[in-house]
């Protein structure tokens, strides 16, 4: 086969290749810009709360904003239990 099957392109200019490459070095430089924003400790921390805060809603909330008191109440017997045992065996020991 022959290369006059392929569409003909006219070569690129110098000022159009170096045009390319500016647009190219400055989408790669934000780029590392926001993986290194991403990355920092304080930006996990939050990201983590955030999405702590959310599932705790999720556990808690109907899809309508209404308090699941059943859920609720549940954890909060079981803090007790865990919190009263930590007690007794602190009295144990001590």
């Amino acid at each position: 086969m022959s290369d006059s099957s392929k569409p003909q392109t006219a070569p690129a200019s110098i000022e159009d290749l170096e045009a390319e490459l500016a647009a190219t070095r400055a989408h790669l430089a934000s780029t590392v810009d926001e993986l290194v924003t991403r990355t920092q400790p304080k930006e996990l921390a939050r990201r983590q709360a955030e999405d702590v805060r959310l599932r705790f809603i999720d556990a808690t909330r109907t899809p309508e904003g209404d308090l699941r008191a059943e859920r609720v109440s549940g954890v909060l017997a079981a803090v007790a239990v865990v919190l009263i045992g930590l007690g007794l065996l602190r009295r144990r020991r001590g």
